[in-house]
């Protein structure tokens, strides 16, 4: 179940989830580092590495991360963990991996109060279909890896895939919650990208 999801196979077939609602954004290809204390997801998280299971991750639209459920946005990205550890009793840290993007379209909370959705995964845009990233945001990329550390990214780079571009500089750079979601919803990494250098142009960090 879990290489199917990560990898996007069986698109169009419903699939049940367990959704973690965060205070950020999840990117496919991205790494995420999550602090798992509250025994909903305590026992969802045991839950996922017994069985080989991925979870979601969708941005918070109201509410918070811990206590009541929160309200999240629609679309989300299957969450693979790459590795965990426990260093007390009551705490697990992960480092969960980005996959398929999906669309939640059914709901429900269970009475422990973890979220439970019935999710589609969404087509990705082919790389050979889509035009190249600009050189100017490439290089800005490699340049921000370098300074917030390659351990923080995964092993493969993917500098010809202007989706894996738009994806890296969507989750690095200080854009506020509600567009980082928008450019998770976005099925085209040119628009992603478009709006990505406008950003970087009111920062001053490209020239106009």
């Amino acid at each position: 179940m879990l290489t199917g999801l990560f990898t996007g196979a069986g698109r169009g077939r419903p699939v049940r989830l367990p959704i973690f609602p965060l205070g950020t954004v999840l990117y496919p290809g991205g790494l995420l580092p999550l602090r798992v204390f509250e025994a909903r997801y305590m026992d969802m998280v045991k839950d996922c590495i017994k069985d080989d299971r991925a979870f979601g991750i969708c941005s918070i639209t109201a509410g918070a991360e811990v206590g009541a459920p929160a309200a999240y946005a629609p679309v989300g990205t299957i969450a693979k963990i790459v590795s965990w550890d426990m260093p007390q009793l009551g705490i697990l840290n992960l480092v969960t991996e980005g996959g398929s993007r999906f669309n939640a379209t059914s709901r429900e909370v269970t009475v422990a109060g973890l979220a439970l959705a019935e999710v589609t995964l969404l087509q990705e845009e082919s790389p050979d279909a889509a035009p190249g990233a600009p050189a100017a945001l490439v290089e800005l990329l490699e340049k921000l890896i370098e300074r917030v550390g390659a351990e923080h990214f995964t092993a493969k780079r993917h500098f010809d895939d202007p989706n894996w571009i738009s994806y890296r500089l969507a989750e690095i750079l200080p854009i506020k919650l509600s567009v980082k979601q928008k450019l998770l919803e976005v099925n085209d990494s040119e628009v992603r990208l478009r709006v990505i250098a406008e950003f970087l142009r009111l920062q001053g960090m490209l020239p106009r």
